[in-house]
């Protein structure tokens, strides 16, 4: 059973632009016999009238032509969206004047010159129309992911909003259950395992929540005046289940007022201290220090645990990044990348001091007003 050969068009559209009408038989000549479809024109207005009626798949384009050179016609066929991709090689004769560096600023992929060598003129123009098709094919993958990831991103959300009612109704129950048995301690102790666990889980779900929420810039910041230290002391509290064996200090004013979510930047303190917490070893001391200028206030959370090496420094802020190593921690791997984007929601900075064996100092600096 014989293959049916592709049609020219399946080939390869390819629009000739030569003002010369011997070049032009010649190009078509030479193309048409390689099985390539090929379309003459005689003008860089017609080009350009030419490629917005049927789009080419590359386009040979004289460099010197009256009323609108090739250099021209190729600015405009890149300024026109539709246009832009499409591969421009152009054409110059021996003895004509060819401005490379001006040529590829346009927008050419490359240049042939007069007289054709039949061999280099297929060889470039098959080379440009298997990369054009390879981009395409890279950039129809890559859609196809964007798409699939945006599937995964609303299933995951669909689904960690239906936990957190259960959830919230569990650590609920949990807290009535400690109430209700200080008597029993063998009793009291599995309970309270069971509520820090179950107030991870809460954390956990809120942060997939509401990352989501901020990657699309859908999370509504709703800034009230608030008092920083407050945030603070709060967030500190919040977690004393991890502070058991270690010290945490707050250095900071009576007061600072600053316009902000408290809800966000509370948790926003919350997660770095709770990161300090459990990456501190035993009897370790954490350091909350808060500072201001006039337009700027500053949270910075110091531990001396293990540090981090500096070439995981780009990731750290990353979401589901756990630096691998002996003083891993288990946890979501969401933490510090809800600071980020949080403090970012909000105009501010995030950043990281930290070497191997010296601890880490994390750092938020957040507009007062």
């Amino acid at each position: 059973m014989k293959t049916a050969k592709p049609s020219p068009a399946a080939r390869g559209d390819i629009l000739i632009v030569d003002d010369t009408h011997s070049n032009l038989q010649l190009l078509v000549s030479m193309l048409r016999d390689y099985g390539y479809k090929a379309r003459p024109v005689s003008s860089g207005a017609a080009a350009i009238r030419a490629a917005q009626s049927s789009r080419p798949d590359l386009i040979l384009l004289d460099i010197n032509m009256p009323q609108i050179d090739g250099y021209e016609v190729c600015k405009r066929l890149k300024a026109d969206d539709k246009l832009k991709a499409i591969p421009v090689i152009f054409i110059s004769g021996l003895n004509e004047p060819l401005d490379k560096v001006r040529a590829f600023q346009v927008g050419g992929v490359d240049y042939i010159t007069k007289p054709f060598e039949v061999e280099e003129v297929a060889a470039r123009v098959e080379t440009h129309l298997n990369l054009r098709r390879q981009r395409e094919e890279l950039a129809t993958n890559v859609e196809r992911l964007r798409e699939l990831e945006r599937m995964r991103d609303a299933l995951t959300q669909m689904i960690v909003h239906d936990m957190r009612s259960p959830l919230l109704a569990l650590q609920l129950s949990i807290d009535v259950a400690c109430e209700t048995a200080p008597s029993n301690p063998a009793l009291h102790r599995v309970l309270t395992t069971a509520r820090h666990s179950t107030v991870f889980l809460v954390e956990m779900v809120s942060q997939i929540l509401d990352l989501s929420q901020l990657e699309a810039g859908a999370l509504e910041i709703k800034k009230t005046s608030e008092d920083l230290v407050k945030l603070a002391r709060t967030a500190i509290d919040h977690c004393h289940y991890l502070a058991v064996d270690k010290n945490v200090d707050l250095v900071a004013p009576k007061e600072l007022s600053i316009e902000c979510d408290g809800g966000l930047v509370q948790r926003v303190i919350g997660n770095l201290v709770g990161n300090a917490l459990k990456f501190t070893p035993p009897r370790g001391k954490i350091s909350v220090v808060i500072g201001a200028s006039r337009t700027l206030a500053r949270v910075t959370v110091q531990d001396n645990g293990p540090g981090i090496a500096k070439e995981n420094f780009a990731r750290i802020f990353d979401k589901f990044v756990q630096i691998e190593g002996p003083e891993r921690r288990n946890g979501s791997g969401l933490g510090l990348a809800f600071v980020k984007m949080a403090v970012e929601a909000h105009g501010g900075k995030v950043g990281l001091e930290s070497e191997i064996g010296a601890g880490s100092t994390f750092w938020v600096e957040l507009p007062r007003g």
